[in-house]
C-alpha cells in the first residue's frame, strides 16, 4: 500500500489558488518596495542635492505616497490570504480529526487518554495557524522579493550585490539549524501537553475516588510534575526563539554595516558613485535583510506549527493503521471463509472481498473457535476452546473475580479482537462484518453505564437511530421502569442531568441504560453484572424489564445472582482465564465441583 501524502502536503494541494495569489501579490509587493526606494532616492536627490523647489517635486511625492499606500495594501492582502488559508486549514484538520475519531474502530477508540485526544483536536490544530498565516506568506515573499532586490543591486552597484549574495546564505542556514531543533522541541511540547491534559482530565473525573482513597495529594504532585514538564519544554522553545532573534539581528546589522562602509568608501574616497545610486542601494539593503529576518522569525513559528501538525498527523496515522489492519483481516477472513460458506450453504448473502456480508438472520448464532486473547506478553490470557450460542439463547457467564468473564464478553461483543482463533457470527468471522452494522444490533449494559450531560430524553435517544418520536422515547422509558422516576420530577423526561449521570442513583442509571436498549430493540444484549449493588426492590424492577427486553433477543450476561444463573439456557464457567465447562444449572451441579461450591456459598449467604 502506498504511503499517503503528509497532512501539510494535503493542505497545500487544497490551497493552490491561494498560493498563486500569494505569489502574484508578493511579486507586486517586491516591485512596490523597489519603486518606493527609487522614488524616495529621487525625491531626496532633487530636494537636498539639486535644491529643487517644492512645487517641482509635488507630483513625485504624490506618486511616492501612492506607492507607499499600495505597498501597505499588498502587505495587508498577503496577511489576509495567509489568515484565510489558516482558517480553512484548521477547519479541515479539525473536521478530519473529529471524523477520524468518530469513524475509528472500537478497539482503537479504547486506546489512549481522552484528555490527550482533546488536546490534539483543540490545541495542536490551533497551533497550526502560524504555518499558514505567517510562515507561508513570509516564505513566498522571501522566494521572490530578495531576488528582485538583488537584481537591482547588481545593476546599480555590483559590489553591494556580491556582499548581499555572500552574507544572505548565513540567515537561511541558521534558520534551518534552529528550525530542526525547534521542530523536535515542539513535538516534545505537544507530547507533554497531551500527557498533562490526559492526567488532568483523568484526575478531575476520578476526584471523588482519589479523595476517598487518600490519593488526592499524590495525584496533585503528578499533575504538578506533568505541568512543570510542559512549562520546561515551552521555555526551551522560547529560549531557542530568543537565540534565533539575537543571531538574526547580529547577522543583519553586520551585513548592513559592511554595505554601508563599502558605499561610503566608493562615494567619498573613490568618488565612483553618485549620491542617488548610493542612497537607493542603502534604502534597499535594509529591506533585503529585513525580509530575510522576518522570514527567519516566521520560519521558527512555522517549525513550531509543524511539530503540532505532526502530532495531528500521528494520531490520524495511528487510527488509520488500526483500521487498515482491521480491513485487511476482514478481506483475509472473507477469502478464507468463501469456500466454507459455499459448501455449508450459509444463510448470508454472498459478498465480494470489498463488501461486507449482510447480518441476517437476527438474532444470529455465535461461535467461538479455539479463541485466545492476551492483553500483553506475560500478562493475563483467556482461552476458550469452543463456545456455541444459538439464536435467542440466554447465556450466563460465571466464575470468580479475575477469571476472564468481562474479557470473554468483550470478545463476543467485538470490542476486543482475539489474539488467535475466531469469533463466528452466522458462520462468518465477526470482523468481516461492517462494524457500524454490527453494533446497531448490539446493546451492552455495564454496571456503570455512561450518562451524558443533557436531558433524560436526550440520553435515551442516544440508543437509537434517526426518525424517533417523543412517544417512542416515552414508551421505552415506561418499559424500562423509568416512568415511575420521571413522574416524580417536575420536568419529567426533560429533566437535565449532569455529566456522568450526576443527580441519578445507580438504579436510575441502569433503568436509563435499559430504556436506550428498549428504544433500539437489539438482537444481542450483553449485560456485565447490571444489578450488582442495587437494592432488592430496584433489582426486581430491572429483572422484569430485562426479561421483557430479551424475549426476542440473544442475551449474554456476566452473572452472580443465583436467580439469573438458574434462568439461563446455558452457563459458561470461567476459571483463571479458561472456559472449564458449560451446560445447564443442573448439569454443572452434577459434574463440576467448583460450580457446586459457588452455588452452595450463594445459597448459604442468601444471594438468590
Amino acid at each position: 500500500m502506498k504511503r499517503k501524502s503528509s497532512l501539510i502536503a494535503q493542505q497545500m494541494s487544497l490551497h493552490r489558488r491561494s498560493r498563486l495569489l500569494l505569489a502574484l501579490m508578493s511579486l507586486a509587493l517586491g516591485i512596490a518596495i523597489i519603486s518606493q526606494a527609487t522614488l524616495m532616492a529621487e525625491a531626496v536627490q532633487r530636494i537636498f542635492v539639486e535644491k529643487a523647489s517644492f512645487a517641482s517635486v509635488v507630483m513625485l511625492l504624490g506618486i511616492l505616497l501612492a506607492v507607499m499606500a499600495l505597498r501597505t495594501l499588498l502587505s495587508y492582502g498577503n496577511g489576509k490570504v495567509g489568515l484565510h488559508m489558516a482558517a480553512q486549514a484548521k477547519t479541515h484538520m479539525r473536521a478530519k480529526v473529529l471524523q477520524n475519531l468518530t469513524h475509528a474502530s472500537m478497539s482503537s477508540t479504547l486506546h489512549g487518554q481522552t484528555g490527550g485526544k482533546v488536546s490534539v483536536a483543540l490545541d495542536a490544530v490551533d497551533e497550526a495557524d502560524s504555518y499558514f498565516s505567517q510562515y507561508m506568506p513570509r516564505m513566498m515573499e522571501a522566494a521572490i522579493i530578495p531576488i528582485l532586490i538583488l537584481v537591482v543591486a547588481f545593476t546599480q552597484h555590483a559590489n553591494t550585490g556580491w556582499i548581499l549574495l555572500c552574507t544572505a546564505p548565513f540567515i537561511p542556514l541558521f534558520m534551518i539549524l534552529v528550525g530542526l531543533q525547534t521542530k523536535n522541541k515542539s513535538e516534545e511540547k505537544y507530547a507533554q501537553l497531551a500527557e498533562f491534559s490526559g492526567t488532568f482530565l483523568d484526575s478531575l473525573q476520578g476526584l471523588v475516588t482519589l479523595k476517598i482513597f487518600g490519593r488526592a495529594d499524590r495525584q496533585h504532585k503528578e499533575i504538578e510534575r506533568s505541568s512543570l514538564g510542559y512549562r520546561d519544554t515551552t521555555m526551551g522553545i522560547l529560549k531557542i526563539a530568543f537565540t534565533n532573534t539575537f543571531m538574526l539581528e547580529s547577522i543583519v546589522m553586520l551585513g548592513i554595516g559592511i554595505v554601508a562602509l563599502e558605499l561610503a568608501i566608493q562615494l567619498l574616497v573613490f568618488k565612483a558613485l553618485t549620491f542617488h545610486t548610493a542612497f537607493l542601494v542603502l534604502l534597499l539593503v535594509p529591506e533585503f535583510y529585513s525580509l530575510l529576518k522576518n522570514t527567519g522569525t516566521a520560519f521558527h513559528s512555522g517549525r513550531t506549527s509543524m511539530g503540532a501538525i505532526r502530532k495531528v498527523e500521528q494520531m490520524l496515522t495511528d487510527t488509520n493503521t488500526t483500521s487498515a489492519q482491521s480491513d485487511g483481516e476482514k478481506v483475509a477472513h472473507n477469502n478464507k471463509s468463501e469456500n466454507t460458506d459455499v459448501m455449508a450453504g450459509a444463510q448470508l448473502e454472498p459478498s465480494s472481498s470489498t463488501e461486507h456480508p449482510v447480518l441476517t438472520p437476527m438474532p444470529p448464532s455465535i461461535d467461538l473457535m479455539d479463541t485466545h486473547f492476551r492483553y500483553a506478553p506475560d500478562s493475563f490470557e483467556l482461552e476458550a476452546k469452543k463456545i456455541s450460542i444459538k439464536p435467542g439463547e440466554h447465556i450466563a457467564i460465571v466464575g470468580k473475580s479475575g477469571s476472564g468473564k468481562t474479557t470473554l464478553l468483550h470478545l463476543i461483543s467485538g470490542l476486543l479482537k482475539p489474539t488467535s482463533g475466531e469469533v463466528l457470527v452466522n458462520g462468518r468471522p465477526l470482523f468481516t462484518y461492517d462494524e457500524a452494522a454490527w453494533f446497531e444490533q448490539v446493546s451492552y449494559i455495564t454496571q456503570h453505564p455512561y450518562i451524558f450531560a443533557g436531558t433524560l430524553a436526550e440520553n435515551i435517544a442516544i440508543g437509537s437511530g434517526a426518525n424517533i418520536s417523543r412517544a417512542d422515547i416515552e414508551q421505552a422509558a415506561e418499559e424500562a421502569g423509568l416512568s415511575a422516576v420521571t413522574a416524580q420530577l417536575q420536568q419529567g423526561l426533560d429533566t437535565y442531568v449532569g455529566e456522568g449521570g450526576r443527580g441519578l442513583s445507580g438504579g436510575e442509571k441502569q433503568r436509563l441504560a435499559l430504556a436506550r436498549a428498549f428504544l433500539k430493540r437489539p438482537a444481542i444484549i450483553l449485560f456485565d453484572e447490571p444489578t450488582v449493588g442495587l437494592d432488592v426492590h430496584t433489582e426486581r424492577i430491572l429483572q422484569r424489564s430485562i426479561a421483557s427486553l430479551t424475549q426476542t433477543a440473544t442475551m449474554i450476561t456476566v452473572a452472580h445472582r443465583l436467580y439469573t444463573i438458574q434462568q439461563a439456557d446455558s452457563i459458561l464457567f470461567m476459571e483463571n482465564g479458561a472456559l472449564i465447562d458449560s451446560g445447564s444449572h443442573a448439569e454443572l451441579l452434577d459434574r463440576l465441583p467448583q460450580y457446586a461450591e459457588m452455588v452452595h456459598i450463594q445459597q448459604k449467604g442468601g444471594l438468590t
